[in-house]
């Protein structure tokens, strides 16, 4: 009997390893290297086949510079004003939601613009408390091994933002027949309006309650702090030289 029990342990050791030292490298190397297709992009490519449909993949990685700044102010207005300060997980936003979903049917998350880059590069949509622990051990890795900038570079690269369209340079594209860097304030804020849920919400061609979330997000983006944040030592250094 303990040769088939050491041989489970043995398999289930050598399993857990290899997760471990694939996911830590997978983490380094997009620190470097652009992330060109994402777990759901492959899945909602089967759905869209399993309905009978062309599967539809607009995509295209641009660095940072390239994108509008306005985009990330965008997100983090909308999404997670505490991206720059927070390590990863904001406490205060979910013991807010903590207290709110004891009252409330339809639960609020609080998950954070690291957690969704998480969730979106390296793990499943659908949500389960198998993916929570997951998305928990992987928004540890990315805030550990990347840069505040690079986290929002992945994010705004790989987010959903459309049927069939992902970052930011595929919905400059098809949605405003612009780039990513030409993006617009309103543009950037219309597009942070439908996150929630792109499928449901057009930024092309938005509803009423998304104009009204987007004069919301116009505001706050005058409220939250620059990113990436100034360094106020540079102008300092220049005067110098």
């Amino acid at each position: 009997m303990r040769k088939p029990v050491s041989k489970i342990i043995r398999i289930i050791r050598n399993l857990v390893l290899f997760f471990f030292i694939s996911s830590i490298l997978a983490v380094l190397i997009y620190r470097f290297l652009p992330v060109y297709v994402t777990p759901l992009m492959v899945i909602r490519s089967v759905q869209q086949v399993v309905s009978g449909e062309m599967p539809t993949c607009k995509h295209t990685w641009v660095s940072f510079d390239k994108i509008s700044p306005n985009l990330p102010m965008a997100v983090i207005a909308s999404e997670d004003n505490r991206f720059a300060e927070h390590n990863g997980f904001d406490m205060i936003e979910i013991k807010k939601a903590m207290k709110e979903n004891e009252k409330r049917k339809r639960k609020r998350g609080a998950s954070t613009i690291s957690q969704q880059t998480a969730k979106n590069v390296f793990l499943w949509p659908q949500s389960s408390w198998v993916r929570k622990g997951f998305e928990v051990y992987f928004t540890f890795l990315i805030e550990l091994c990347w840069s505040k900038e690079r986290i929002m570079t992945v994010y705004l690269n790989s987010i959903e933002m459309g049927k069939g369209i992902y970052g930011a340079e595929a919905t400059a594209k098809y949605k405003f027949g612009t780039t990513a860097a030409k993006l617009t304030k309103g543009e950037c804020a219309l597009i942070a309006a439908t996150l929630p849920n792109p499928i449901r919400f057009d930024s092309a061609h938005p509803s009423q309650y998304i104009k009204r979330r987007q004069s919301q997000i116009l505001r706050l983006m005058r409220l939250v702090p620059k990113f990436p944040p100034v360094d106020k030592e540079q102008p300092a250094k220049k005067k110098k030289r």
